[in-house]
């Protein structure tokens, strides 16, 4: 049974000087895969510490179900975790590692066999169960903390960065079984990561840390596609923010009008936001838009990235590889986009 999750006002110091977290506040409800996102020093993994009760906060509040749990001890908020080193015991084997919480929590044997079982065929640890960590893979070993982390049915499960150590191509088939997983047991899931594919690709909502607060939460296409400012802009996908100016109705870009503005923006200095995946480009003179010159392409199989120079900027644009390159380097280009995908941000 998944519960809710509630962060009121959130804070942690450590010491007078260091602010790890500040008045945070943040709601999960039951079921919801939730992932916070930052760089790291920006406090997504001292939130989990706090939920899970590893530290006490500063200030603030946290409610499961409702309640609060500050004055709960760790192991009696019904809390999972998996870690980034996995925290597997050295000297027991794949199933004694995984029914470890139920031996803990003085379960009957055949309770215990009954619920590994299951566990290990949900993970696809079967044919594993009697081997040694030292003798799995990594991938194999971060579905053996997964499967320790989830065998006593825990009402939330916290991730803190899992996939990290892992090579691409494991991190790929780790998080589709995360997520079959999560969604099997209908699990509420808190997941931190500085990994932007991750984020997007496993959460219901995505929420962006930063020096200790939480800059916006929002659906994957919502924070990917309008950004509440220029940090969330730049860290979550590939952009180009360029610096531009409002005035007369237009939006205007090295110095010349580039797309009509909304007549709700006052006059003023912008950041113009361009994906690279919704620029376009003609090697047609006479066709409107901005004049470049292509300076780098980089091949990349479906698709291929390139560098425009305009001016002293450098715009990224990526297109789908179709046929012979839509320009090689040294074209001269016009760049052209549509003005619902661009984005205005007016921020630091």
């Amino acid at each position: 049974m998944s519960a809710s999750v509630e962060i009121r006002n959130l804070s942690r110091r450590y010491g007078p000087h260091v602010h790890a977290l500040k008045d945070v506040s943040l709601a999960v409800t039951p079921g919801e895969f939730v992932t916070l996102l930052g760089p790291s020093g920006s406090g997504k993994s001292t939130i989990l510490k706090l939920i899970a009760g590893f530290e006490a906060p500063s200030g603030g509040d946290i409610l499961i179900d409702g309640r609060s749990v500050i004055d709960l001890p760790s192991h009696q908020r019904e809390i999972g975790m998996v870690f980034q080193n996995y925290a597997l015991f050295p000297h027991m084997s794949v199933a004694e590692n995984i029914a470890f919480p139920l031996r803990c929590r003085r379960c009957q044997k055949e309770e215990i066999n009954r619920r590994l079982d299951s566990v290990l065929e949900m993970t696809r640890l079967q044919d594993l169960r009697d081997r040694m960590p030292h003798e799995i893979s990594g991938g194999q070993q971060q579905r053996v903390a997964l499967a320790r982390a989830i065998i006593f049915n825990p009402k939330i499960l916290l991730m803190d960065e899992p996939l990290s150590a892992l090579d691409r191509h494991l991190r790929e088939q780790m998080k589709s079984e995360i997520k079959r997983v999560q969604q099997d047991m209908r699990m509420t899931v808190l997941f931190v990561t500085h990994d932007q594919d991750e984020a997007l690709a496993l959460s219901d909502r995505v929420g962006v840390m930063r020096h200790g607060r939480l800059e916006q939460i929002d659906p994957p296409h919502r924070l990917y596609g309008s950004p509440g400012n220029r940090f969330i802009a730049e860290f979550v996908g590939e952009a180009n923010v360029l610096s531009a100016y409002i005035r007369d109705g237009q939006v205007w870009l090295f110095d010349q009008p580039v797309m009509p503005a909304a007549a709700s923006l006052a006059t003023g200095p912008c950041w113009l936001l361009l994906r690279p995946e919704r620029l376009s480009m003609s090697r047609d003179p006479d066709h409107a838009g901005l004049t470049g010159r292509v300076a780098e392409r980089i091949f990349l199989g479906e698709s291929s990235r390139y560098l425009i120079a305009v001016g002293a900027a450098r715009i990224a644009l990526k297109q789908q590889n179709r046929g012979a390159a839509a320009a090689e380097v040294g074209d001269i280009v016009k760049l052209y986009w549509s003005p619902d995908d661009a984005v205005i941000l007016r921020d630091q």
